[in-house]
């Protein structure tokens, strides 16, 4: 090439390399960082009630065991969470139900304290437009949910109490039956034949006090009966697909059509075997575990065993666990059988969610990207990620 020929080149083709876009990664990240992400199921407060742990500053997830706090969603660009009040099931006695309050009532408390402590990380929401306005902020929007009802035992008023300490929903059970209704995973099998006359009355309560309801780790039938009685939109705040992984915390196909024709939405998560259907022995293993103090009051020591056995079986059955495509999976599959206004994203971080992809809060934009190259719009995304949330919290709001 002779040197006239090269210096034409040269003009012609820098001017191009200029103009020219930024790789798909930078992009998608400066849309996802512009985004409103909202995640309704964070177990941030089982770390918060570990002796030492500091949610306003970035620990390991491997080290520490954690993928939660406050730094880690501002890397990540998670902008609003949930985080879940969480009581194991236990006794369904008045003492029982006396400790599962006084144990809630703590967490309370260290979710206010931890956000007294960074004001300038992140703040109490309760609202969409809280959840808006602390964004535009630059800090995190932190919710209030109750995984399993089980701290309001048979007593009405205490719906009130959450409420007026922030409380935006209410799972009603966990993995087992409590006052309230029927569990999907309980081993002594149904009780009440879905709602108790006491969880009927709940439902009446939630819906006048605007309180989302919650119907992950229910059984089938209190799901229906629940749909039955509510006068607003229900949400499942954390659960996947039944067609997809055959579980009965996840929901048929019926199900999850009934609470698009609700108005509500199903919130997927990121636990590897409600992704992905594990081998037998891997099944057996993890029920073991998770069934392991159902009806009791766990003792640290109790809780520390667990933890322990549940980070052996997930070693030795490492090769089983789901990816990030399983995640996208789920949420394809939700949107095609009841449309992109009803789903949305629950993680269960720091209470089992993770898969190989998405280890902890800082990696979500991953999610965003694997999002794009299935070919879901912009709109669509911020409507997975939180709009579709937000707009039944609304919802619940303005017809209380």
């Amino acid at each position: 090439m002779t040197r006239s020929l090269l210096l034409l080149s040269l003009l012609i083709t820098v001017p191009c390399l200029a103009l020219r876009p930024d790789p798909p990664s930078k992009k998608i990240d400066r849309f996802h960082q512009r985004i409103l992400t909202l995640d309704t199921h964070a177990d941030a407060p089982i770390m918060l009630q570990k002796e030492g742990f500091d949610v306003g500053v970035a620990h390991d997830t491997k080290r520490d065991n954690s993928q939660i706090d406050f730094p880690r969603m501002k890397e990540g660009g998670m902008d609003a969470m949930f985080f879940a009040v969480y009581l194991p099931q236990g006794p369904r006695t008045p003492e029982g139900h006396a400790e599962a309050k006084r144990n809630a009532l703590n967490q309370f408390k260290l979710i206010n304290d931890a956000l007294k402590k960074y004001p300038d990380m992140a703040e109490l929401a309760t609202s969409p437009a809280d959840a808006y306005r602390i964004e535009k902020a630059g800090k995190r929007a932190i919710f209030i949910g109750m995984e399993n009802g089980y701290p309001i035992g048979e007593d009405l008023s205490l719906v009130k109490t959450y409420y007026d300490l922030g409380c935006r929903y209410v799972t009603l059970s966990h993995f087992a039956n409590n006052a309230i209704c029927d569990s999907s995973t309980d081993p002594d099998g149904p009780i009440h034949n879905g709602l108790s006359p006491f969880g009927r009355q709940l439902v009446a309560e939630m819906n006048r006090l605007g309180i989302m309801i919650d119907i992950s780790h229910t059984s089938d039938k209190t799901f229906y009966d629940v749909l039955s009685l509510t006068k607003t939109p229900v949400i499942a705040s954390h659960s996947n697909c039944r067609a997809l992984c055959d579980f009965p915390r996840n929901m048929t196909d019926e199900m999850i059509r009934a609470v698009a024709k609700n108005g509500g939405v199903v919130q997927v998560n990121f636990v590897s075997d409600y992704l992905v259907k594990p081998s037998e022995p891997h099944r057996q293993a993890l029920t073991k575990i998770r069934m392991a103090n159902v009806g009791r009051v766990a003792t640290p020591d109790q809780k520390a065993r667990q933890q322990a056995r549940t980070d052996s079986v997930n070693q030795v059955y490492k090769d089983e666990r789901a990816s990030l495509a399983d995640i996208v999976n789920h949420i394809d599959h939700i949107v095609q059988i009841a449309g992109i206004d009803h789903v949305g994203i629950g993680s269960d971080f720091d209470g089992g969610g993770g898969v190989n992809g998405l280890e902890d809060v800082s990696q979500i934009g991953n999610l965003t990207a694997e999002l794009r190259k299935r070919g879901y719009s912009k709109k669509d995304i911020t409507k997975i990620w939180g709009a579709n949330l937000l707009r039944v919290l609304s919802k619940q709001q303005s017809t209380n």
